[in-house]
């Protein structure tokens, strides 16, 4: 038997719940008689509070309570919001402005908070909000991402909060200086919106001194931390609990002011407290993704290897720093900023800028798709400004096989890759052979047709180390506990599909319980790819512990000495004793001798480091020069993931995450005017991908089992976004090449790939 999960592609169990409508999500479950909030937001970008005045709405029919900035400086809830920072290159600390619950004094995009109101019914909040008389001097709105205008921060004069390198710029400088061939390219990375199709919501209630609050996140923990900062409360006083999540991104990872709010206005008026956003507040208030200029540079010798590879980029973190803003784009780009190729000398070099809009955080991938883009664009460029095949270039340049462990130029340890044979099974897998007789025919047809391709890697992130607890019931089922929370992903079968693999328990006795900082003490939630990997990690910790513990206790049922006896993945035997009882039943042996201390086992476990998942993604497109229109043809994808549970899961991850790739490169775009109001702030503006804008994606691995865990994994829960955009947009560079296109910046809507069309001059043959 194979020792680490038997690779079987199970349907997830969790889906016919969902599917029968028996989903326990936020707004499902919250307490009855639960009173109802509203936020009211900024309706500007930038101005200065002169009135807010709630003393009407206050005894608005129904209303129970109207909270304001200074309605919480008075309860003592004075700290702001969390954030992280890294230091400039300088050594100096980056800007940290405080980002207050509710407005202060300024109001800085719209969509930010300055009141909330809480009512017997959701529309007689409504109606009070209107009652609130809310005005400001307009500020002029910074929307660049760059420095100048008026200052959103004292701390940031020039709106500059941070400016950061890594890497040896003097030998970076001096290697594209000799080099025989310099590659230079500008780059956009389009804002886009995560939208999740449960929007943000949450409950909280109050039972004695205890607080319960309920929120569609990716963790328990901090937000409990964070609850107890806010509210001056003791941990031990706060349960957070997670229910059905649909869907994260990252945008639910963090903490939002809505969070604090509703918990406050619980404990306040002794009453449970939900509030629930609609689509509108989603695409105003929840963290955008992306929005990122670079200046890139890439260096070869004459022999077309690269020697350097330099980045400058210019970040959007919107209005404030919110809590991972200032981390991505710096420290989590640069895990994977040189990417699958064998180069040392390279430079990164970020600056962070606000601007009147909502906040910048993760959104899948958080970095690495980022950092990714940008290398397989200019890698993409290099291959034809030098008059090369770009598929040549990659191979050329690639670690080779013979060198993992390989420490990249940014410290990262790869453990292990074989690229080359990742990109020979995808050009197979995509049938490059045949391109030339597609684009043929498209052409016959009046049409451009483009491949593109991208081979990624990401690094897995987060806490290395998760605990899984498995417990024994009476009723002969078993209970898992996790310290991660699906979003969606099928945490409930893969988690009791390698449980079971590890001890033969049937998967359809076993619980997998979440997202409840009660029952589960420690846990890093989920993000960064890290939830399988990690937990099972710890689930192996757990069942080599649980197995250790009943060994002495069956070597005496049996009669005979402890080092006889031995467990086989789904029983336990020993030589000269016919006893060979499962775990359930030897489970249920300990229950009747009344030996409690077996039925329960618990685990903490840390990964010895990062596993580095990596694949190509090929995108061939059609493009109607008539209209602009872009049509995705074709879509391969092959990944090197290692050693997989349920290979069913993982292709709906890469489908899922390469649609969304696809959709940033293709449809999603974040727009503002120039007084900084978001003008895609619903789907009849702001463009999601469907259904016949994606083709059947072709998909396939090639593992290469990491070193970096026990069970060879590597996670892939992000993969198919860090692949996808780059391909995409390949692509579509290359069929709009021919006719003088030079630059090709996302989103590849109608509209602008039509203007990158007209404006170009065409070659002369």
């Amino acid at each position: 038997m194979d020792k680490f999960g038997k690779s079987q592609p199970v349907t997830r169990f969790e889906d016919q719940r969902f599917l029968t409508g028996h989903g326990r999500y936020v707004d499902d479950i919250s307490p009855q008689g639960a009173l109802f909030a509203y936020v009211l937001r900024s309706s500007v970008a930038h101005g200065r509070i002169t009135t807010l005045d709630v003393e009407e709405a206050r005894e608005a029919p129904g209303v129970h309570l109207v909270l304001t900035a200074d309605d919480l400086a008075g309860a003592g809830v004075s700290e702001g919001m969390a954030i992280n920072t890294v230091t400039n290159r300088d050594g100096s600390k980056s800007a940290a402005p405080r980002r207050p619950i509710l407005a202060e004094g300024r109001v800085r995009f719209v969509g930010e908070p300055v009141a909330m109101i809480v009512a017997d019914t959701l529309q007689e909040a409504r109606d009070a909000a209107e009652m609130i008389e809310f005005d400001y001097d307009d500020l002029p709105a910074h929307m660049e991402i760059g420095p100048g205008g008026q200052a959103l921060h004292d701390d940031a004069p020039d709106n500059r909060a941070f400016d950061w390198a890594m890497g040896d710029e003097q030998a970076v400088t001096a290697a594209i200086e000799k080099a025989a061939h310099v590659v230079r390219m500008p780059l956009h990375d389009n804002r886009i919106i995560a939208n999740p199709m449960e929007p943000r919501g949450c409950y909280a209630e109050t039972t004695g001194n205890r607080l319960h609050v309920a929120v569609n996140g990716q963790g328990v923990w901090g937000t409990k931390g964070n609850l107890a900062r806010v509210l001056g409360m003791q941990p031990d006083d706060i349960r957070v609990t997670n229910p059905d999540v649909g869907g994260g991104f990252g945008t639910k990872a963090m903490d939002y002011p809505e969070t604090y709010l509703v918990a406050h206005a619980a404990r306040v008026l002794g009453r449970p407290v939900r509030w629930m956003a609609d689509r509108t507040e989603t695409m105003l208030s929840d963290n955008s993704g992306r929005g990122l200029d670079h200046d890139l540079t890439l260096a070869f010798d004459a022999d077309l290897k690269i020697t350097a590879y330099r980045v400058d980029s210019r970040v959007d973190l919107g209005a404030y720093c919110s809590t991972m803003g200032q981390g991505i784009q710096t420290d989590l780009f640069s895990k994977v900023l040189m990417g699958v190729y064998d180069v040392q000398d390279t430079f990164l070099h970020v600056e962070g800028f606000f601007t009147n809009t909502t906040q910048v955080d993760a959104y899948r991938g958080a970095g690495r798709p980022e950092a990714i883009y940008a290398l397989e664009r200019i890698m993409d460029r290099a291959a034809r400004e030098l008059g090369v095949d770009t598929w040549d270039l990659h191979r050329r340049n690639f670690i080779p096989k013979s060198a993992f462990p390989y420490v990249s130029s940014t410290g990262e340890t790869y453990d292990v890759g074989d690229f080359a044979r990742v990109l020979d099974r995808v050009e197979a897998e995509s049938d490059r052979a045949g391109f030339a007789a597609r684009k043929a025919e498209s052409a016959a047809r009046g049409r451009l047709r483009g491949m593109g391709l991208c081979y990624y890697i990401e690094s897995i992130l987060g806490n290395p180390s998760e605990t899984a607890k498995v417990e024994f019931n009476e009723d002969g089922s078993v209970s898992i506990y996790v310290g991660t929370q699906s979003n969606g992903q099928g945490h409930e079968t893969v988690y009791a599909q390698f449980l079971s693999d590890q001890t033969g328990i049937p998967v359809d006795r076993i619980a997998v319980v979440q997202g409840d900082s009660d029952r589960i003490a420690t846990g890093g939630g989920t993000g960064g790819s890290r939830s399988v990997t990690t937990q099972n990690n710890a689930t192996l910790a757990t069942v080599s512990k649980m197995i250790a513990a009943f060994i002495p206790y069956l070597a005496d049922k049996m009669g005979v000495e402890e080092g006889e006896v031995g467990f086989d993945d789904e029983t336990f035997r020993a030589g000269g004793s016919n006893l060979t009882p499962t775990l359930i039943e030897a489970a249920e042996m300990a229950r009747a001798d009344g030996r409690t201390d077996l039925l329960v086992h618990e685990e903490t476990a840390t990964l010895p480091a990062r596993s580095f998942p990596n694949g190509a993604h090929v995108a061939e497109v059609e493009v109607d020069p008539e209209t602009g229109k872009v049509t995705l043809e074709r879509y391969t994808v092959v990944d090197d993931f290692g050693n997989l549970i349920n290979p069913l899961l993982v292709a709906g991850q890469v489908h899922g995450g390469t649609v969304q790739g696809v959709g940033q490169a293709l449809v999603e775009h974040v727009v503002h005017d120039g007084d900084g109001q978001l003008l895609t702030a619903s789907f009849m503006d702001y463009a999601m991908p469907r259904a016949d804008d994606v083709p059947m994606i072709r998909f396939a691995t090639e593992p290469v089992p990491s070193t970096a865990n026990a069970m060879g994994m590597k996670g892939c829960g992000e993969a198919g976004t860090v692949g996808a955009m780059a391909a995409t947009a390949n692509a579509v560079a290359d069929a709009l090449w021919d006719r003088g296109v030079r630059q090709a910046d996302m989103p590849f809507t109608p509209h602008r790939v039509w203007k990158m069309l007209n404006d170009a001059v065409a070659p002369v043959d």
